[in-house]
Formats: structure tokens, sequence, C-alpha cells
């Protein structure tokens, strides 16, 4: 757990779930998640597909609302436009055609949700600050539908940087990357949590690249929400407890884990 903040009037956690729920109507997702997030912690989101990593996100979002239970962020709730997160999606359509330039899209982002359009210029240094932070200061002129699926997310991570959000939540980032272009994704990722004492939140299904960055460990699966260090939620007895069925999980020479037992081969075998 990172130190909380030097400044008295900041909360201690930025996340704290007690007794949460998810669900809708009469349908149950997970519940009895209870977890205090702290301050600069990087914090892999990791379960099964539909074991609800995305409606966690959500709910932080304010885009859903707890079953049951609370939540808070920086000791509030959840809110919707809620300027402290910055979020990175999953998949971003973008038209082949959209000549609109990289640093405008940043830009906008900044400026769009507070004053509206605004006025010309404003927000330019912050956007070509956050996409310097991302390695991206040769992307800013380019249009969005000229760039490939590893420069858009580049620059959708600058968007989200550019308010200087205390909150960072990544909805599957390394998705759909090769092992090389994964790497540079999570060096980047990791390199701006750390340099910015970000609080973050990522959402995976291969573990393995993880493992050496990740603070603790959300991991969902059977309806339930456990917490930890990877040492301690990653192991036989930890995920056969969460699943209800016996899973090994199982560690090579270079220290790479399969996880075996669950019904989703995806979540286990690795696609490199």
């Amino acid at each position: 757990m990172q130190k909380p903040s030097e400044n008295s009037a900041m909360p201690e956690h930025v996340i704290i779930a007690s007794d949460l729920a998810a669900g809708y109507a009469d349908n149950e997702i997970w519940r009895d998640a209870n977890f205090a997030i702290g301050h600069g912690e990087f914090v892999g989101v990791l379960g099964p597909n539909g074991a609800g990593k995305t409606t966690l996100f959500r709910m932080l979002l304010g885009l859903a609302k707890p079953k049951r239970g609370s939540l808070s962020i920086l000791g509030k709730p959840p809110s919707r436009g809620n300027p402290c997160i910055g979020y990175v999606p999953q998949r971003h359509q973008v038209d082949s055609e959209t000549g609109v330039e990289a640093v405008e899209l940043v830009r906008f982002g900044l400026i769009g949700n507070r004053w509206g359009v605004g006025w010309p210029g404003e927000g330019r240094a912050e956007a070509t600050a956050a996409l310097h932070a991302v390695g991206a200061d040769d992307l800013a002129h380019r249009p969005l539908g000229a760039l490939s699926g590893g420069e858009l997310q580049r620059i959708f991570l600058a968007e989200a940087l550019a308010g200087k959000p205390d909150l960072l939540l990544l909805d599957e980032p390394l998705a759909n990357l090769d092992m090389r272009r994964e790497t540079e994704a999570l060096q980047l990722i990791s390199g701006v949590v750390r340099s910015r004492g970000i609080t973050a939140l990522l959402t995976a299904h291969n573990i393995n690249p993880l493992l050496p960055v990740l603070d603790r460990v959300i991991y969902i699966a059977n309806g339930h929400v456990t917490i930890g260090k990877p040492s301690e939620i990653l192991t036989s007895d930890s995920l056969t407890r969460l699943y209800g069925i016996p899973i090994e999980v199982v560690r090579d020479s270079r220290g790479r884990i399969a996880i075996i037992g669950t019904e989703d081969p995806e979540h286990h075998h690795e696609h490199h």
C-alpha cells in the first residue's frame, strides 16, 4: 500500500467498497466485495469473461448503481463525468476518414465537458503535455483516421491523462496486441502511473505481463470478489475457494502462470 497523500484534506483511500454487490433486478453478478484502494496503487482487475470486471468500472464511472452496499471515490459517491477519473475504454471507433488531429481530440477531452467548445487554443498546452507524457509528440498533428491501433491507444491514454486525474481506469488496454507491443504498452502505462502517483485499475485477460508491475489484484469469479497481492490471490488454494471448484495454478521456470480448471479457456492460455 502506498503512503497516503501528504495533503491532509485528501481522503486516505481513493476507492472504498463496503459489502458491495453488482447486478440488475433479480440478476446478481457478484456480491460481498470489501476493499480499499490507496493513493498510487496499481491494481489489476482479473477474472474470466462475464465475471463482472467491466461492471465494476461502470459503477466507478457512475454508469451503474450498486445493487447493495456502498462505493466511494475520494470520499464521495460515484458520479457521471467525475473529473477525478480518467477512463480509457477497450474499443475506440475511429472512422478512417476522420481528419481530426490527435491534439484536438485530447484538447476536446479536456475542455469539452467543462466549458463547452471552449476558446480557440484553450487547453492546447495541457493536451500537448499529455501527448508528451505518453511519448506521442510526433502524433500531435496526425489525423486520427491515419493512426494505427497502438498509436490510437496512446492518444486515448493521453486524453484520459490530460485532466490530471487521481484515478485511471483502463479497460483491457493490452487486448489484441502482440507480445512486443503488449510489453511496450504496459511499460508506458506503468511508467505514467508511477511517475504521476496516479491510482490505476486495469482489467486484463492475460495475467502474466502484469505480474511484475501490479501492487494488488482484484479477482472476480463465481459471483465473488477477492483482493490481495498477486502472490496471495494467484494460488491454487485461493482460486479454488473463489471458484468453488478445483483450480490449479501452474508456474513455469520463468515464473509465468497458467490457471487450469476454469471453463474460460482464454483466461489461462497464453496468446503468445
